[in-house]
């Protein structure tokens, strides 16, 4: 199951008290609707639907449980870096890139200083055409973008390419070097 279906799935509310009262303890249809308060239609609905996505599983003996292998598997899948190609040419950058850039996202920054540097250049060369100025606020706009979802901020990224001469400043306005 694609970690959308399972959100989709938690989406409904009963659903989501069904998933609980089974996370809980509840291990027998009887045992959700009380923990649960829901009618015997709705909870009977919610188990079906979770049993069919795999979130819950009867045992041999009939009772529920929380499919946890389930998750794992998902949990695993998750983290397994994606293929994509951030069109570096070099295998070592494209492994550093794979494990924190994912669809024009930073996921972190790199600790290692190299690795860091290896980020931050891919940043500034898909961000910003060399020569051209750009005003704070557009500056601010590009890298936001870098950063959802992170856990770093654009103006810490804007700081790090200003640092590290992948833009220059002055007056308010930011550039590329052209060349860099």
């Amino acid at each position: 199951m694609p970690t959308d279906q399972l959100i989709g799935l938690f989406a409904e509310e009963t659903r989501a008290r069904a998933f609980a009262a089974v996370a809980l303890g509840a291990d027998t249809p009887a045992k959700v609707m009380e923990k649960a308060g829901l009618s015997p239609k709705d909870a009977t609905v919610a188990l079906r639907r979770l049993q069919d996505q795999g979130a819950i599983a009867a045992g041999g003996d009939g009772g529920l449980s929380v499919a946890y292998d389930r998750f794992r598997e998902l949990a695993r899948s998750a983290r397994v870096p994606s293929a994509e190609n951030h069109g570096s040419g070099d295998e070592q950058t494209e492994a550093v890139l794979r494990t924190f850039v994912r669809d024009r996202r930073l996921v972190r920054l790199p600790s290692q200083w190299q690795r860091k540097l290896v980020v931050l250049r891919h940043i500034a060369e898909r961000t910003f055409e060399p020569g051209v100025e750009y005003p704070e606020r557009t500056v601010n706009e590009k890298l936001r973008a870098w950063c959802e979802d992170a856990p770093v901020d654009h103006v810490t990224l804007r700081r790090y390419l200003v640092d590290l001469r992948h833009l220059r400043r002055q007056d308010g306005l930011y550039w590329r070097p052209v060349g860099v």
